[in-house]
């Protein structure tokens, strides 16, 4: 006969198969629920089509620019290359640093030999600013000690004619003439500068004909107010100094740009310029 073995779990407290309905079940506590999608992963997703077609355009309109841009800068670059070409030098303004009014490099652009020349001849240009400052300033001086406003009128004509007329006619000329030794731009100087030293030469005597009244600081008003006004004549024979100093000035400048012109042969060459310059034109 078999025998029967005892249950296993009569001595255990709690029987895993007895119906155990009176212990209460384990506590869950400490497991968190999951939080709620937000949208059901069965749901489609709306884009815009309208923010992509914006962004497309904006693509293109950029695209368009950037073409643009290349376009305009290649023609530019065929500009300079063309001028480069033809020989025209593409002066910058650099001088005075403060407010560029004028292209001015003496020494960068200027041979050596021809920089002395070049340094003095602008040493003579602010000179003549100089002079015809100081007129500026005796003839107001006289205008108000009774001289009359004409006096006044005309000295701020001969500053604001004089001043670019220089650097215009006879200055650029040569600096030209110096950069790329062309024997017409000498020519264009000696022509013009010599109207220049003309004018300072009568500017320091300044006798009463051609220019009215007492305009120009010479030695024949300073003569004239000393009777009269003191402090005049004596601002008139200080203009009248500067303007002898800036005359000798011209004529050491002139002196040593002949001399350079004659031991150069620019002399036969300015012939043969301008006798292929009316051809030229005659054709």
């Amino acid at each position: 006969m078999a025998r029967q073995d005892p249950n296993p779990f009569a001595d255990e407290e709690i029987n895993p198969f007895a119906n155990n309905t009176s212990v209460p079940p384990a506590s869950n506590s400490h497991l968190k629920p999951l939080p709620p999608e937000p949208h059901d992963r069965g749901d489609t997703v709306d884009i815009s089509l309208g923010s992509t077609q914006d962004l497309r355009a904006k693509e293109i309109e950029l695209q368009a620019k950037e073409n643009e841009l290349k376009r305009k800068e290649q023609e530019l670059k065929r500009r300079e290359d063309a001028i480069a070409r033809s020989g025209v030098v593409i002066e910058e303004k650099n001088w005075p640093e403060f407010f560029p009014l004028i292209h001015h490099d003496i020494s960068n652009e200027i041979p050596i030999h021809l920089q002395k020349i070049q340094y003095v001849a602008f040493a003579s240009l602010l000179g003549l600013i100089a002079c015809l400052l100081w007129n500026i300033v005796a003839v107001t001086v006289a205008w108000i000690n009774g001289g009359g406003p004409t006096i006044w009128l005309m000295s701020i004509i001969y500053f604001i004619s004089g001043v670019p007329g220089a650097y215009v006619l006879w200055y650029r000329p040569l600096y030209r003439a110096t950069r790329t030794d062309s024997a017409l731009k000498f020519g264009t100087f000696f022509l013009f500068y010599m109207f220049h030293i003309a004018f300072c030469g009568f500017a320091a005597v300044a006798p009463p004909v051609v220019f009215r009244g007492k305009s120009l600081t010479g030695f024949l008003p300073a003569l004239e107010f000393l009777t009269s006004n003191v402090v005049v004549g004596i601002l008139y024979f200080i203009g009248a100094g500067f303007f002898c100093i800036e005359t000798l000035l011209n004529i050491w400048v002139i002196q040593q740009v002949y001399a350079y012109f004659r031991g150069s042969g620019k002399a036969a060459q300015m012939k043969r310029e301008a006798t292929n310059s009316a051809l030229m034109r005659a054709l």
